[in-house]
């Protein structure tokens, strides 16, 4: 794969598949054995002419590189692309599990092919996200990974589709750090997601709050995980998205559908027809889905292991930030921010332990981040019964339509989060947790006093 180069020519073999804020994914539709069953993930730059990346140069920073020392391939790595693709197989995947995490290749590719794949792909986009960046031209490698939407490397076999469930779980543990101020105890009892729910509605960047809590995701309990995925195809917003055979057929990440309505479930059944063998009644193989998808996150138990790594965050941001600012060698803005009579032993005693104590705190907090931010992509496909399995995969049995589902299971968009991204965390935290007591404040005012 190494001595592969893509070139101009190459471009027309490869398609706007979704995108994130970073970065944007293309699926292969050419015929290369190469390349069948791939995704390639390359770099967006904002069309302010300000690349869309947080550090200066490629490599890491002075302070990161204490942070990742243990793996010297990473340190001294001088080009982002590799530097995050060895941040997942070196970080990431052992603590997620190997069965769980692809972590790609790293693939040369010319300035005139991502030139190519630029004009190809901006009639495809969303114009508010080609408005808003463009594929980075700049770049020197992009990510080839496996198409994670589809089985058998691409080769898509007859009467046996592909459904893909990607989900963006969020925090599922609540903070008991003690760091956490008095005045935002409320972090102790509320999730993060919920919290943030009232701060996007009020600045109309969703028009319903969503049911879903990603504590009952992550509970191990079956009814609240049915719960949860219930909540998710009510409200997806851009926590839920569904491809059949490598398409985008319901949701969709920043942009997406915001509630779920008749007519959209109506269509969504439609698409479900040759996957589930149940009856035409409304509304069944939408259930069908919530309760196939239930089954297999509580089987098959990967979100216990994304849990675990969410959990390595034992001192919130309201603690970590203090170790950050003693990192970076600058006056602590949140000590500034507290009153004098609230800078007690505990944030004294925060900036007086070793260095290599808080260089710790920082690196279980971004591995946290990633861990939080991070997808996962469930794929299902039918198999008859009786007939041999695969056994790279999982397997579910479901009882309301006597059916067989081989599944598999993986965690995408691992990306390492830059230490300066510190500031930003804290801020939002701050606004987050000071919209919901606003909320609280207000909707105890509005109820009537009894006398």
């Amino acid at each position: 794969m190494e001595e592969i180069v893509l070139e101009t020519k190459d471009a027309v073999d490869w398609s706007y598949r979704s995108e994130g804020v970073v970065n944007l994914v293309l699926a292969y539709t050419g015929s290369s054995p190469t390349f069948l069953g791939k995704v390639m993930r390359t770099k967006k730059m904002r069309n302010t002419g300000n690349e869309n990346g947080d550090r200066s140069g490629n490599g890491l920073t002075t302070q990161e590189k204490l942070i990742w020392g243990d793996i010297k391939d990473l340190v001294s790595c001088q080009n982002k692309e590799i530097a995050e693709y060895l941040f997942v197989k070196h970080v990431m995947k052992p603590l997620l599990g190997h069965k769980y995490v692809n972590a790609g290749i790293p693939l040369p590719v010319e300035k005139e092919f991502l030139e190519s794949v630029k004009t190809i792909v901006t009639s495809q986009r969303h114009s508010w996200r080609a408005n808003a960046a463009s594929v980075d031209t700049n770049r020197n490698f992009a990510l080839l990974m496996d198409d994670l939407t589809i089985f058998s490397h691409g080769q898509i076999e007859d009467h046996k589709p592909c459904l893909t469930v990607e989900i963006k779980p969020k925090c599922g543990f609540l903070s008991s750090s003690s760091f956490i101020a008095e005045e935002n105890v409320i972090k102790k009892s509320i999730s993060r997601f919920e919290m943030y729910q009232v701060l996007k509605l009020r600045e109309n960047q969703i028009s319903h709050i969503s049911e879903y809590d990603p504590l009952d995701l992550f509970s191990g309990s079956k009814d609240r995980i049915h719960k949860a995925i219930k909540a998710l195809y009510s409200t997806p917003q851009n926590s839920l998205q569904v491809f059949l055979n490598g398409s985008l057929v319901f949701g969709g990440f920043r942009g997406g559908i915001c509630k779920t309505t008749p007519k959209l479930e109506l269509a969504f059944e439609h698409i479900l027809k040759d996957f589930f063998k149940t009856e035409d009644d409304s509304g069944v193989r939408a259930n069908t889905f919530i309760e196939l998808v239930t089954e297999t996150v509580y089987a098959s138990g990967a979100l216990d292991q994304l849990l675990n790594v969410q959990k390595l965050d034992k001192y919130n941001i309201e603690g970590a930030i203090h170790a950050y600012y003693d990192l970076v060698d600058k006056p602590c803005k949140a000590c500034q921010e507290l009153e004098s009579s609230k800078l007690s032993n505990q944030f004294g005693s925060m900036h007086s332990i070793p260095q290599d104590e808080k260089v710790n705190i920082l690196k279980d907090f971004l591995i946290s981040s990633t861990a939080i931010d991070c997808s996962v992509m469930i794929s299902f496909r039918p198999i008859e019964t009786g007939l041999s399995r695969s056994s790279s995969h999982g397997n579910i049995h479901l009882e309301s339509t006597k059916q067989e589902f081989e599944y598999k299971v993986h965690f995408i968009d691992l990306d390492m989060r830059p230490l300066k991204r510190m500031e930003a965390y804290h801020e939002s935290d701050k606004k987050i947790t000071k919209t919901y007591l606003e909320m609280l404040k207000k909707k105890k005012g509005d109820q009537p006093q009894c006398f």
